[in-house]
């Protein structure tokens, strides 16, 4: 039943992988800016998240 969390594992890879991409796209590095801030901001929050529950899960394997 180890297998059990590798799911959310997956599932929080894809949607940092997907929402990373969408928040570099709409980043303007001519003028230093987001073309849609509060979108941005979502997607950042997310992000994160994302990460976040990544990185805890790795401290945790690797802590076993």
């Amino acid at each position: 039943m180890e297998n059990k969390n590798n799911v959310p594992v997956f599932t929080f890879a894809i949607a940092a992988i997907i929402v990373g991409a969408a928040l570099y796209k709409q980043f303007d590095f001519v003028t230093l800016k987001f073309e849609k801030p509060a979108l941005a901001i979502v997607y950042f929050i997310v992000f994160a998240f994302s990460i976040f529950v990544l990185i805890k899960n790795f401290k945790k394997r690797a802590g076993k």
